[in-house]
């Protein structure tokens, strides 16, 4: 397994689909996975830490597995099938491991609220990842400032 960080969420233009960009955390490669509006709305918020009135559902999760004494330990990208990517919840809970099958896009809304680790397997990079080059250096700087600027109302 190769952890990952959250670069961010943006929209593909023109389709306007929000997607999600992890990065190697000791490499170049970079893992961009199509999500859903909520689900980009959910990873945003948690993101940046915003607090809404009522928890959202990402956040209604946290609280319940907190509230039942299991620890999220890491959030495992296992596989991409089909074009569908697919993760893990890897928990801990009365001393027993158990994972959980989940949509990536949720696993690591929840990994931001609870700041757990994300990994992808090997063979999931090999086949989704892409490089950037030293050339593209400029493109990932406007990204990130694209990322500083967007709000999660952005994506409704």
């Amino acid at each position: 397994m190769i952890a990952l960080n959250v670069v961010g969420v943006r929209v593909e233009l023109p389709t306007n689909q929000p997607i999600i960009l992890l990065k190697e955390q000791d490499g170049e490669r970079y893992l961009p996975i199509f999500i859903g509006p909520v689900e980009a709305t959910a990873i945003a918020f948690g993101m940046q830490g915003i607090v809404s009135a009522r928890p959202l559902t990402h956040d209604l999760f946290r609280d319940v597995v907190q509230a039942l004494d299991v620890e999220v330990q890491r959030v495992l990208i296992t596989e991409l099938r089909d074009g569908t990517f697919y993760a893990e919840l890897q928990m801990v809970s009365g001393g027993n491991e158990v994972n959980v099958s989940s949509r990536p896009s949720d696993a690591i809304a929840l990994a931001v609220r609870l700041e757990v680790p994300i990994f992808a397997d090997e063979q999931v990079l090999d086949e989704a990842a892409i490089v950037v080059k030293d050339d593209d250096e400029n493109e990932v700087e406007k990204f990130r400032e694209f990322l500083e600027q967007v709000s999660p109302e952005d994506f409704k």
